[in-house]
């Protein structure tokens, strides 16, 4: 192949991938949703990329909020395609419990994608607490050189009706380098895909949640 084809390819993959970008992107979300300033986003303040999911759950805030707060490789895992977990896990969770120890998140504390070791990363992939506001959103925080660039990701509950709730999702991501644009573009699939799992599968626990049980007190 010469590389008058090679550009051309490159071209065409690109193209392509602009254009699944709305597949794929702002999944389950409003545009009002999509505009809307949440917390965290003032972390990353121009991102290069920015996307916001978010699904309908039939269960009250209340009911879903503990199982965001044990999100992580190392706690409950992350809900998702089983597949797609056990690429980033050596053990796959997909935890349906509430956990009473994994119920505390302060700032700070790390929260992993990935173990340590993975793709060589000697302490693998991991964000940081940024803020927590109870019931109401999580803001974990991305740096080199736990995170390979700067990045914000974070979960929102907001209250609809007496038994239902939103959840959004946001990513932002202020990326610096081509490099950097081309490799979060082309995992651009991969990655929404997990996180629609995610939501699928915190939905699935929330719902299946009893109503009356009691969000667990924090470990000491």
């Amino acid at each position: 192949m010469t590389r008058t084809h090679i550009a051309e390819a490159a071209v065409c993959g690109a193209a392509l991938l602009y254009a699944a970008r709305r597949y794929y992107r702002n999944w389950g979300t409003t545009k009002e949703e999509c505009a809307r300033r949440l917390p965290g986003d003032e972390l990353v303040r121009s991102p290069a990329l920015q996307s916001t999911e978010g699904i309908l759950i039939d269960a009250p805030v209340r009911v879903v909020w503990p199982w965001l707060m044990q999100l992580g490789e190392d706690r409950a895992g992350f809900y998702t395609y089983e597949t797609l977990e056990s690429l980033l896990s050596r053990d796959y969770h997909g935890d349906h419990a509430i956990r009473p120890e994994w119920q505390r998140l302060e700032p700070g504390n790390p929260v992993r994608l990935t173990p340590p070791g993975w793709l060589g990363r000697r302490g693998g992939v991991l964000l940081r607490v940024a803020s927590v506001v109870d019931k109401r959103a999580i803001v974990l925080r991305g740096t080199p050189p736990d995170f390979p660039w700067d990045a914000v990701w974070s979960f929102h509950l907001e209250p609809h009706w007496d038994d239902q709730c939103r959840l959004l999702v946001r990513t932002r991501a202020g990326l610096r380098h081509p490099g950097q644009v081309f490799v979060t573009e082309a995992a651009g699939p991969v990655i929404s895909l997990t996180v629609r799992g995610m939501l699928l599968g915190i939905k699935e626990r929330a719902e299946s949640t009893p109503v009356g049980t009691c969000t667990p007190e924090p470990a000491a």
